[in-house]
């Protein structure tokens, strides 16, 4: 169980610099949002890769570990099975989004998502 987290939280990281360099500018909007975006994303798309970055990414990197045992995070609500398991559904469902995107580049982030979807089920079963 402790692996697959720590297999969840390194993938999410690379998600988060992601979406922390889309924020900054980065020309990699073909890679995100559903790719209609050849180079630096719009202003309201760099927003919101900020927010995920910024908020998101990192309160769900604690969640994970707080579920699996790794950190003591009693402040945040709904660790555990079920908070995993919604958390496997989420993951998979993006998988399947970015495996239907347009985007070549975009359905690169397909498999990273399953396997994120993968380890978040694995820890909800404690295995």
């Amino acid at each position: 169980m402790e692996v697959a987290a720590i297999i969840a939280v390194v993938l999410i990281a690379i998600l988060n610099i992601f979406h922390l360099a889309l924020a900054l500018g980065a020309p990699a909007g073909y890679a995100a949002w559903g790719g209609w975006h050849q180079g630096v994303l719009p202003t309201r798309l760099r927003i919101a890769s900020g927010f995920v970055g910024v908020v998101v990414y990192p309160l769900i990197l604690i969640f994970v570990l707080a579920s699996a045992g790794l950190i003591d995070a009693a402040w945040l609500p709904g660790t555990g099975k079920v908070g995993m398991w919604i958390l496997a559904g989420l993951f998979a469902v993006g998988s399947a989004t970015n495996f239907a995107s347009r985007s070549r580049r975009e359905r690169f982030w397909g498999p990273v998502s399953l396997i994120i979807a993968i380890s978040c089920a694995i820890v909800a079963l404690g295995i």
